[in-house]
Order: C-alpha cells, then sequence, then structure tokens
C-alpha cells in the first residue's frame, strides 16, 4: 500500500497494491498493521455503506466532540468525488478542502482524520460507497456545513439543478455561520 500525503496534514490518500492476473485482480483493502505503520494508529469500530445516483451529494457531515469521527472512505462501484473540509479553528488549513475523485476502478481510498466535515458527491450513474469509522455514529452529535457554500470554493463537478441533497444538507449553514467545537491545539485531532 502506498500512501500519499495531500495539501493538508494528516488527510492521505491510500493506493493499494494490485495482482492483476487472467482471473481479475486481487488487493488487501485494508490491513491494520500497515495502517497503523503508515498512517497513524486507529481502531476502526463501525463500517458503512451507501448507494445513490448521478448527482446525490451526502455532506459536509461530522460528528460534534466527543463523538468526533476519523474515517476511511473508498468508493466500490461507480465514481464518487470525495472532499474533506478542514474545520478545526485555529488550524493553518481552516476552511481548506482536499477532494479526490475515488472510483471502481482506481480503488483508491482517503483517510479523513478527526476535525473534517466529509461529504462525496456522485459523477456516474450509480454508485456504491464505502467507510470505516473510529467512532460510532452518535445522533445527538450530529452536524454539517452547507456542501454548495461559494467561500469553500469547491467544485463538485455536479451542476446545482442537478444536485440532490437531503432536506437537513439543504439548509445547514456556511461555514462563516457555524458553531464549531473543534480546536486545532487539541491533541485529539493530531
Amino acid at each position: 500500500m502506498e500512501v500519499i500525503k495531500t495539501a493538508i496534514d494528516g488527510v492521505v490518500i491510500i493506493k493499494p497494491r494490485i495482482f492483476n492476473d487472467g482471473r481479475g485482480y486481487f488487493y488487501e483493502s485494508y490491513s491494520q498493521r500497515m495502517f497503523d505503520e503508515l498512517v497513524r494508529p486507529v481502531r476502526f469500530v463501525q463500517d458503512n455503506q451507501s448507494q445513490s445516483t448521478y448527482g446525490v451529494m451526502r455532506g459536509l457531515h461530522y460528528q460534534r466532540m466527543p463523538y468526533a469521527q476519523s474515517k476511511l472512505v473508498r468508493c466500490v462501484v461507480g465514481s464518487v468525488l470525495d472532499v474533506a473540509v478542514d474545520i478545526r479553528r485555529g488550524s493553518p488549513t481552516f476552511g481548506q478542502h482536499v477532494a479526490v475523485e475515488l472510483t471502481a476502478d482506481n480503488h483508491l481510498q482517503l483517510f479523513i482524520p478527526r476535525g473534517f466535515a466529509h461529504g462525496f458527491a456522485v459523477l456516474s450513474d450509480v454508485a456504491v460507497f464505502q467507510y470505516k469509522c473510529d467512532a460510532f455514529y452518535a445522533p445527538q452529535s450530529e452536524g454539517g456545513i452547507q456542501m454548495l457554500d461559494d467561500g469553500l470554493g469547491i467544485d463538485w463537478r455536479v451542476p446545482r439543478d442537478r444536485a440532490v441533497m437531503s432536506d437537513k444538507d439543504i439548509v445547514r449553514a456556511r461555514l462563516c455561520d457555524s458553531d464549531l467545537d473543534f480546536d486545532f491545539n487539541t491533541d485529539y485531532y493530531k
């Protein structure tokens, strides 16, 4: 597995080593030992999967303290644009984002540490998206920021008139109007 650094410290792309032959391909999608050694020690406790059609936009979600989550995400059918936004107050990259196209063909994964809002837009007809979390879902701590906040500068690669979002995600606040409890200087996020 190869770990590719991004413009934001801690957010990394995982590129697996793929073995192809006449039968198809094989790759190790996750190894706790390799992840701990090459990325950071994380104990994932929950796996989630969603299926969506073109134009569906999910996010930008996070969980408030003390239930913040790190995520390891991948697309196993189709293609998505996956985005992580730094929402740690005091961070030198606060408000900046990393965007990566994850596809069933490129097998890339994105690791998103605690203190980031996460979302994705479906670019293919259908996409199946999987993610591992290092904290259980806690509905009382659910939070999010507006995906279409122009201040974030994200090109979701889906025309706004084709975007399909949940009612909850449509009315979320912009980043500059959000009440965030993430502090970059806390060891919890490093």
